[in-house]
């Protein structure tokens, strides 16, 4: 399904493609389950004023408006935005960045960033203007996976710490999600709270995701182009014979703003 829809957007814009994947990944095995949780932990309900920071293709933004919230959309991707809104026409989306958000100060009632806060270079930043933006009894909940920790069964265990770690390094904040807690109670957040949920994935869809962690390492020097390919290689066999064995932590945190 995932090679499908990747050929199908290979002459599309980067914005297109991304949003495929993330087609793909929110129809995952408790993708859903984590999204609704998220909404409970924000107290979304009727009149309830949220922003998703990073909304990517405004999924959440649409089920938190079908259970009555006010909620936006905001993403830095105009074309993000763009695309969002063509599909929600009824939801509300704007372009914006984690820095800067359209909204007075303690305007709203909940703030969600999923899968987004790696690709910052200021988190703490990102967590002033939170709490800006909040009431005082405000609600924030960020999702996100800590690049470090992939669990990938394969034959070469050191090979593959050294693609995780390599690919891990070319993200901006790699382990910015086990700093939540920290981020957190240090940005003048209370009622903290960390749980972790593991995704685990057995088929092919991930296949994609694995190669490019071998090119990612490849790139960066840290394996050579044989060893990436043998890799890779491996990976494809694992999935064909359902051998492939992929676990990922996905941190959730919730705070109160004080």
């Amino acid at each position: 399904m995932f090679k499908e829809q990747a050929k199908a957007v290979s002459a599309s814009s980067p914005a297109e493609e991304l949003i495929a994947v993330l087609d793909v990944v929110d129809r995952l095995p408790g993708a859903e389950e984590l999204r609704l949780d998220s909404y409970t932990l924000l107290g979304v309900g009727p009149g309830a004023r949220i922003v998703d920071v990073g909304c990517g293709a405004g999924r959440a933004v649409a089920e938190m408006a079908d259970r009555g919230a006010r909620a936006t959309g905001v993403d830095v991707d105009p074309q993000m935005v763009e695309i969002a809104g063509k599909r929600w026409p009824e939801a509300g989306f704007r372009v914006a960045g984690a820095y800067e958000l359209p909204f007075d100060d303690g305007a709203l009632d909940g703030y969600r960033a999923e899968k987004m806060y790696h690709e910052l270079e200021d988190p703490t930043r990102a967590l002033e203007e939170a709490r800006r933006i909040l009431r005082p009894g405000g609600r924030a909940v960020l999702i996100g996976q800590d690049w470090d920790t992939f669990v990938i069964d394969s034959d070469d265990a050191e090979l593959t710490r050294t693609i995780v770690h390599a690919r891990a390094d070319r993200t901006k904040g790699p382990r910015t999600a086990r700093r939540y807690r920290n981020l957190l109670l240090d940005g003048g957040f209370q009622d903290v709270a960390v749980e972790v949920r593991t995704a685990v994935f057995t088929g092919e869809v991930m296949l994609p995701m694995l190669a490019g962690f071998a090119e990612a390492a490849c790139a960066a020097g840290a394996i050579s182009r044989e060893a990436a390919g043998s890799w890779a290689a491996e990976q494809q066999v694992r999935a064909g014979a359902d051998r492939l064995f992929i676990a990922l932590p996905l941190f959730v945190a919730s705070a109160t703003r004080a």
